[in-house]
């Protein structure tokens, strides 16, 4: 038998060192691989949105100080800090950030619109209960990034009462919706407005939706036409129909969790033209699926992790909505 040498210092140090490497390794590898619910910048279709960036800080506190901070393409950051009442909507200019400061400010009674705006970024804020309106309106507008603000209405009223959560029409394009939470609502979110608007929003419309908790919302989770919509790690409570493909739309659904949901996927409801849909990796918890199309959306133009949907419950309930960066 041969005898091994013992080891001077620097080879035992050295040993050590590879070692913990190596279980650092390990560890990292064990942890679940799923997105941060901090994010500093948009994963998916909405990347590259800068909103504002390092452009000099603005809070306000009261609607006409809000109107005022937020207009205009220049950069610039907006603070909201406390609860403001408006009635309709607020225009929202391009090269902005709009951020709630704490787990409570933001508005009440009606919403935001970005409208002919690029490079937009709403978070942190609370949108309840805008009556006849839409909580965030995205029309004609690029590069988007709709990040950790809790939407709400109640189901009290007719469904027409309130409008959508958040509603991408018009050729918007190039947008990410993620860490929201939307809650008691019967219209989620409404991508294309019209199954008559083929001309305007063929080639556009592309969205990424994840780690939202859709939470008692009837329907439109999302409703889709004639775009591409990536919609993974969400978790979908209490809906009647969720995710909607039509006219053509191609939706790429993956590693979601649906629970007391009826219709989880459906591709030919409601429009003149089916859409299409790619199932992978979800917990339908008992939910249908209506697919009629299989799509040819398989793979996302970009990077990102999707984390297993067995994970998915526990991280978007502790990381979505307001207060939560």
């Amino acid at each position: 038998m041969r005898t091994r040498p013992p080891r001077t210092h620097a080879q035992r140090s050295t040993a050590v060192t590879a070692a913990a490497a190596a279980l650092a390794a390990v560890t990292v590898l064990a942890l679940p691989q799923s997105a941060s619910a901090a994010e500093s910048s948009p994963v998916g279709f909405g990347a590259g949105t800068t909103g504002g960036g390092s452009a000099t800080t603005t809070t306000v506190s009261t609607l006409s100080a809000f109107k005022s901070a937020v207009t205009g393409s220049t950069a610039k950051v907006v603070k909201v800090s406390g609860l403001i009442s408006l009635s309709g909507q607020v225009d929202v200019g391009s090269n902005t950030t709009v951020l709630g400061v704490g787990s409570s400010s933001g508005f009440t009674g009606g919403g935001l619109r970005l409208k002919n705006a690029t490079n937009v970024i709403i978070r942190n804020l609370n949108i309840s209960k805008a009556v006849g309106t839409d909580a965030i309106t995205v029309q004609k507008s690029t590069k988007v990034w709709i990040d950790h603000n809790s939407l709400s209405s109640d189901r009290d009223h007719g469904k027409d009462y309130y409008d959508g959560l958040v509603d991408i029409t018009h050729a918007s394009d190039f947008v990410t919706v993620s860490w929201n939470t939307f809650k008691d609502h019967y219209k989620g979110s409404l991508v294309g407005h019209s199954d008559d608007n083929a001309s305007e929003d063929t080639g556009h419309l592309r969205v990424t939706y994840h780690h939202n908790w859709f939470d008692n919302v009837n329907s439109r989770i999302p409703s889709l036409r004639f775009g591409t919509g990536h919609f993974y790690d969400n978790y979908v409570v209490g809906a009647g129909t969720a995710v909607h493909s039509r006219m053509g739309a191609q939706m790429l659904v993956e590693n979601n969790v649906f629970r007391s949901t009826q219709v989880a996927v459906t591709t030919n409801r409601d429009s003149d033209a089916d859409g299409h849909a790619n199932l992978k990796g979800n917990d339908l918890g008992g939910a249908t699926t209506e697919i009629s199309q299989v799509g040819t959306f398989t793979s996302p133009p970009y990077s990102y992790t999707a984390e297993p949907a067995s994970s998915v419950v526990a991280s978007v309930t502790g990381g979505a909505g307001a207060g939560k960066l």
